[in-house]
């Protein structure tokens, strides 16, 4: 038996990949449960606007379908964490990638319009309860001292199956247009597979100061805490610098830099992929180092490389004009997303102490997916009314500036972390195994 004041362990942990050393198994399959995801969706994302005009609709319509599933999961990340509160972590994760997958085979099966959008909103809930439940489980998986190398290592997982899935999906949609529909159904399955199967048993660390059923009749609700949370400058600065990643890395990248390639640089459709694969090649082995960045020199610092070095991004990309020009800029902005994806997520798993706090967890989320979808929006009018892609860039810069101030000043988390967990580290009673008799 262990001695007392000794931390425990909280399940096996994974020798065999660099990156992935030292952490708790749960984080590895985790990891693999995110390149599952990635993987299905970058085969099915090119797949749904081409399919929703098979049914005779304006492109507005068509791009609509990519807009329902983003907004049903904007809508649906405060739910979650509700669910998330009520069931539990796993419960939810599993859950939400069947919503997903079913919503998705039977999406591939439409045969009208109205039928496509309409299961599209449905997967896009089922999303919002994977995303909302998969990080909320990250983060009472890792003690304190691991979240930002757990964080990075989930985040290899999406970005692994987001390079691999646009390749496949070329493949696959060449041989029919609704197939990518169910080969994304069929990644997300398995995806449910590897967590019924290998997380049954999982120890999940909760901080002593869990509130008991009396404490929260007494007003210790997950939305008492949410109102505590939004009073530390240190969750608010997480919450602004998602916004920010989401605004930036995902609506600008994803919706304005394909255009700025063709209209701008003129060059062939084709380098904007080239250029996020670039992006990739940089972030994939910093990862690693963002993670360890994190844990070990504090999360204010992992935060300010991140949002500062994405400024240095889009003040590049604003500057450019030739093709390596372009490609540098997107590996600098591949350097800053290696660290917001290990950062904040840190930040949030600090401010709620291991504790099961769903509406916490999931307002953090959807700071993400309000960036990414203003991003687009606001920027895109932008560049339409002065038709300078420049202005559109400098806006993003500006707003990653704004995040690194707020970064540069927010207190520091990993002391509080590790502090309330040498108080009285111990696994969640619901889950943990009855110890045998001395």
């Amino acid at each position: 038996m262990s001695e007392p004041g000794t931390r425990r362990t909280l399940g096996s942990r994974v020798r065999s990949l660099p990156w992935l050393e030292g952490l708790p198994r749960e984080v590895a399959v985790l990891a693999a449960v995110a390149f599952c995801v990635a993987l299905g969706f970058g085969i099915v994302a090119p797949a749904i606007p081409i399919f929703a005009q098979q049914f005779e609709v304006t492109a507005f319509w068509a791009a609509s379908v990519v807009s329902v599933f983003a907004l049903m999961r904007l809508i649906g990340a405060l739910p979650a964490g509700w669910i998330v509160d009520r069931v539990g972590e796993r419960m939810t994760l599993i859950v939400g990638l069947t919503i997903v997958a079913v919503s998705s085979a039977f999406a591939g099966l439409s045969t009208s319009f109205a039928q496509l959008l309409v299961l599209r909103g449905i997967g896009g809930l089922g999303s919002a309860m994977f995303t909302v439940s998969a990080l909320a489980l990250l983060i009472r998986v890792a003690a304190p001292e691991q979240r930002g190398r757990a964080a990075a290592a989930f985040q290899g997982g999406f970005l692994l199956g987001g390079v691999t899935g646009p390749a496949v999906g070329g493949i696959v949609l060449g041989i029919s247009i609704r197939l990518p529909f169910f080969v994304y159904a069929a990644t997300l399955g398995a995806a449910v597979v590897v967590v019924i199967t290998t997380m049954s048993r999982t120890r999940l660390l909760d901080a002593p100061e869990k509130p008991s059923n009396a404490a929260a009749a007494a007003g210790r609700s997950g939305w008492a805490i949410m109102r505590q949370a939004v009073r530390d400058r240190a969750y608010v600065t997480a919450l602004v610098v998602n916004f920010g990643s989401g605004f930036t890395a995902f609506g600008l990248r994803s919706a304005i830099v394909p255009l700025f390639v063709v209209n701008s640089l003129g060059l062939d459709p084709a380098w904007a992929g080239y250029g996020a694969l670039a992006s990739a090649a940089v972030q994939a082995p910093l990862l690693s180092r963002a993670g360890r960045t994190t844990d070990t020199q504090g999360r204010r610092i992992a935060l300010m490389l991140g949002t500062g070095i994405t400024a240095i991004g889009f003040l590049a990309l604003a500057l450019t004009g030739s093709l390596w020009a372009f490609l540098g800029a997107m590996a600098v902005l591949g350097a800053g997303s290696a660290y917001l994806g290990a950062g904040p997520s840190a930040v949030v798993g600090d401010i709620t102490g291991g504790r099961r706090e769903g509406p916490v967890v999931a307002t953090f989320q959807m700071m993400s997916d309000v960036g990414a979808i203003a991003g687009p929006l606001i920027v895109g009018a932008i560049v339409d009314s002065t038709k300078s892609y420049s202005l559109g860039f400098t806006i993003g810069a500006v707003i990653m500036l704004i995040t690194l101030a707020m970064s540069a000043t927010m207190p520091e988390t990993l002391g509080r972390a590790k502090a309330q967990a040498a108080t009285a580290p111990h696994l969640d009673p619901a889950t943990e195994p009855e110890a045998p008799p001395a």
